[in-house]
């Protein structure tokens, strides 16, 4: 454009190797871009706004997650582009593979059986992560239905090793337990000293709960809370920003809330696990999961 007000465009051209009508079109396109590429733009900057929201996501959920919020559709590829052209990138941990170990001599690992789940509340997980936050440490117990992802039951405390956030945790998940089902619970937890002690599992006896572990030092065998436990703390400080000036608690309670309702879930097709409920579970004929 520089060069075109000193000296004659069609020697610019010609020099170039341009057609004349290819260089007009491409200074008309600065001017007056076509709805295509203002389309793309504003694409552009809508992944961008949803990337400063949720900046541990890839496109796919980015794009899963507009869908689900404003009822704009874009396919995959096109979400990528749109990543790719703002420079968008999960910030989000990854994990390696893990050996498996041994299994555990008191309850065996159901889920290597490969069951398909057939209702909810028929398979649980369960996992305590730990986090700090200005300086003080935190254990956060999850129950999670592996049928829709629905996180069912929680606990949190500040102290190191206090084994009554599983047992809350646990009390929590049978208030929720449906009684009328006609599978039995069945509860998937690693091998931790709470997990297998005695009080905990005559608790799980005494609701009629089947106790399935998870071999020795393989968190793959508990893969769906793993990743749970990861995109949890990545979405709590990068995405939710939480600053405890209110209550901590409180703040938990409002991620698992979003996290019910208003999180895509890659595994249940970018639905939400309330979704995922309502259109399998709300007339009683439930999906399989395999």
């Amino acid at each position: 454009m520089e060069l075109s007000e000193y000296f004659p465009v069609v020697i610019l051209c010609r020099v170039t190797g341009i057609p004349r009508s290819s260089f007009y079109n491409w200074k008309r396109s600065l001017f007056e871009p076509s709805k295509r590429a203002r389309d793309f733009a504003r694409s552009v900057m809508l992944f961008m706004e949803y990337h400063k929201r949720y900046p541990s996501h890839g496109y796919r959920w980015l794009n899963a997650k507009i869908r689900l919020d404003t009822g704009i559709v874009h396919s995959d590829p096109y979400a990528y582009k749109c990543c790719r052209a703002a420079g968008i990138k999960s910030k989000a941990k990854h994990y390696r593979y893990k050996k498996p170990g041994n299994p555990y001599r008191l309850f065996p690992n159901l889920l290597l059986a490969g069951l398909p789940v057939y209702s909810p509340m028929q398979y649980i997980a369960s996992d305590m992560t730990a986090f700090c936050f200005k300086g003080t440490y935190y254990e956060l117990t999850l129950y999670m239905d592996l049928w829709n992802n629905e996180i069912v039951s929680h606990a949190l405390s500040s102290r190191r090793g206090d084994r009554m956030t599983y047992i809350d945790g646990l009390e929590g998940l049978i208030m929720n337990k449906d009684k009328k089902t006609e599978w039995q619970t069945i509860l998937h937890t690693d091998q931790g000293a709470v997990y297998a002690s005695k009080k905990y599992n005559d608790i799980l006896e005494l609701n009629h709960i089947a106790h399935s572990m998870s071999r020795s030092g393989t968190p793959t065998d508990n893969a769906a809370m793993e990743a749970i436990n990861g995109w949890l703390k990545a979405e709590l400080f990068t995405d939710f920003h939480v600053t405890g000036k209110e209550n901590i608690e409180r703040e938990i309670e409002e991620y698992i809330k979003f996290f019910n309702e208003e999180r895509p879930a890659y595994a249940l097709g970018y639905m939400t696990p309330k979704q995922y409920k309502e259109a399998y579970g709300g007339n009683g004929s439930f999906r399989s999961r395999t």
